[in-house]
């Protein structure tokens, strides 16, 4: 399985990785702690198998005039039923075109129509605890809301990653965004 996430400029990455680690400070969640070298992002899209050496080519040559985006982490939530807190982005058309024109140019690899990543699907989002029962679920809810302010960042870096188990989900690819002038 591999999965093509954005990541953040390394100050937005700090805030998110701390508060990891304050919720593990907490017992509250381990989510930081499951994948080795886990990175706050947001997933962009997800595929079961990939030709890599035909997607690696397409993938270098779709980024390599892409700037990096604007980002403004101003919401928690979470998915219905699922034990998962998220920051979520303001959803800028910026976002959204970003979003849609990867998907076009990659829809040859699409390969599951059920993915939560597709466009229309979507629910842009980076994930601050997972697994959660419903009263640590309330508690990191709590926490997070009162954490910090309004995150305003930059997605900076596109990368693919490769879920080699359920503990390992290494970069295997990845390319830089323009910086935005």
């Amino acid at each position: 399985m591999y999965g093509v996430v954005a990541l953040f400029d390394a100050k937005t990455e700090q805030i998110i990785k701390d508060i990891w680690t304050e919720l593990r400070e907490k017992s509250i969640s381990f989510y930081a702690d499951e994948v080795v070298d886990r990175k706050p992002h947001i997933t962009l899209a997800s595929y079961h198998n990939l030709d890599k050496k035909c997607f690696f080519e397409q993938f270098d040559k779709f980024y390599e005039n892409k700037s990096e985006i604007n980002i403004t982490l101003n919401s928690i939530g979470s998915f219905l039923n699922t034990g998962i807190l998220y920051f979520s982005p303001i959803v800028s058309k910026e976002l959204i075109d970003f979003h849609e024109d990867y998907h076009i140019y990659f829809k040859q690899f699409d390969d599951n129509p059920n993915s939560i990543y597709l466009p229309e699907k979507w629910v842009p989002h980076c994930t601050l605890a997972n697994r959660l029962s419903p009263n640590k679920l309330v508690e990191a809810y709590i926490y997070c809301l009162y954490r910090n302010d309004t995150l305003v960042g930059k997605l900076q870096k596109i990368a693919i990653i490769e879920m080699v188990n359920k503990n390992d989900a290494p970069i295997i690819c990845s390319k830089d965004l323009n910086p935005i002038n």
